[in-house]
């Protein structure tokens, strides 16, 4: 599908909107949320633009971030989530940074594979 500049700015806003949410989730949770829905929500309108890549990074990013916090929390009682936690929210820094910057050159976050 070719995108004309003024599509591509639109969908780009969407893209920055997530990150920025995601980002916001450090100080209020449930931005998370609202970007993960805007994520299923825009994901077709995406398909087939560079910004697709940046939609599936930032998916991986929230269920990934929410398997390892739970998994996190859950180990607190012996101890090893004392250490996954803080572990999974670097992480999730460098996601979010990551794509930000990627996002902000105009660039893919990966090459796409076939059922990614």
């Amino acid at each position: 599908m070719i995108f004309d500049e003024a599509q591509q700015q639109e969908l780009k806003k969407y893209t920055y909107a997530v990150y920025i949410l995601q980002a916001l989730s450090f100080v209020t949770g449930v931005t998370a949320i609202v970007a993960i829905v805007i994520n299923y929500i825009k994901h077709d309108d995406v398909r087939g633009s560079w910004m697709e890549s940046h939609f599936q990074w930032q998916k991986k990013t929230f269920w990934f971030g929410l398997l390892w916090s739970v998994l996190g929390f859950l180990t607190i009682p012996i101890l090893v989530g004392y250490l996954v936690l803080p572990l999974v929210t670097i992480w999730l820094i460098y996601r979010i940074a990551r794509g930000w910057i990627c996002l902000v050159d105009g660039k893919q976050m990966y090459l796409q594979q076939a059922g990614d």
